[in-house]
C-alpha cells in the first residue's frame, strides 16, 4: 500500500526518464523524498500567497495592466458611440467597480489555495516537477476554480450592484441570452468578473512560480534551491 503512495523521487525519476531529460534526472536523484515534496509544497504556498497579497489590495487588479479586468467584449465593442453620447464617466465607474470587486474577492482564495497544497498527491507532482512554467497555475485551477466561483459571485455581486450601469448591462445581456447572442461569463456582470478575477489570480500565481523557477536562490529557501535549482537546464 506504502508503494503506490506519495513517492515523489520515483515517479519524477520516471517521467524524466522517459522524457529522456538524463541531467535533470540525476540531479533529482540527489534529492531526497521529503525534500523533493517539501521544495514542491513550498513552491505552491510562495505563489498562491504571493499572488493573493498583490491582487487583493486597492488597485491590485486597477493598477496591473497584466490583469486589469476591460469592460466585457459587448459592452467594449458599444463603448465609443457610449462616450461620444456622455456616458464615459458611467462606463469608467463600471470599469473601477469591477477591478474593484475582483480585488474585495480575491483574499477569500488564500486559505483555500494553501489548503488544496494538501491535496497533492502523485500525479499532480509529476506534472509540476516535469511540466511547463504553468503547471503550479494549473494544478490550483484544477483544484480551486469551481470552489473559488462560488466563493467570489456573493462579494463580486455586493460590489458591482452599487453601480447602476452594471443592473442595465445586465437586464440587456439577459435579453441577449435569451436570444442566443450572448453565451458564457458575459450574460451578467457578476460571473464576467468572476471569472476574470480567477483568471488574473491563476495568471499571477504563475508569475510567481515563473520567479521561483527561474530564480531559486532569491526565494531564500534552501529547500527550493536545491529542488528547482535540480531542475534547471
Amino acid at each position: 500500500m506504502n508503494r503506490r503512495r506519495f513517492n515523489t523521487l520515483s515517479s519524477v525519476l520516471l517521467a524524466a526518464s522517459c522524457l529522456g531529460l538524463t541531467a535533470r534526472a540525476q540531479s533529482l536523484g540527489e534529492l531526497s523524498n521529503a525534500q523533493a515534496s517539501q521544495g514542491l509544497k513550498l513552491a505552491l504556498e510562495k505563489g498562491a500567497v504571493a499572488a493573493v497579497k498583490s491582487l487583493g489590495r486597492s488597485d491590485g487588479f486597477l493598477g496591473n495592466d497584466k490583469v486589469r479586468i476591460p469592460l466585457p467584449g459587448v459592452l467594449e465593442d458599444a463603448a465609443k458611440l457610449l462616450r461620444k453620447l456622455g456616458q464615459g464617466a458611467r462606463l469608467d465607474e463600471l470599469i473601477v467597480a469591477m477591478n474593484h470587486a475582483a480585488e474585495t474577492a480575491v483574499p477569500l482564495a488564500r486559505d483555500m489555495l494553501v489548503g488544496a497544497v494538501k491535496t497533492m498527491n502523485v500525479q499532480d507532482a509529476k506534472k509540476i516537477l516535469t511540466g511547463g512554467d504553468n503547471s503550479v497555475t494549473q494544478f490550483f485551477a484544477d483544484k480551486t476554480r469551481q470552489d473559488l466561483s462560488r466563493k467570489f459571485l456573493p462579494v463580486v455581486t455586493k460590489v458591482t450592484a452599487r453601480v447602476n450601469l452594471a443592473d442595465k448591462y445586465n437586464q440587456l445581456a439577459g435579453k441577449a441570452a435569451g436570444l442566443g447572442l450572448l453565451k458564457g461569463d458575459q450574460v451578467s456582470i457578476e460571473q464576467y468578473v468572476t471569472a476574470k478575477a480567477l483568471d488574473g489570480l491563476y495568471f499571477m500565481i504563475a508569475e510567481e512560480e515563473k520567479k521561483i523557477r527561474q530564480d531559486p536562490v532569491g526565494t531564500g529557501s534552501a529547500v527550493l534551491q536545491k529542488v528547482f535549482g535540480a531542475l534547471r537546464p
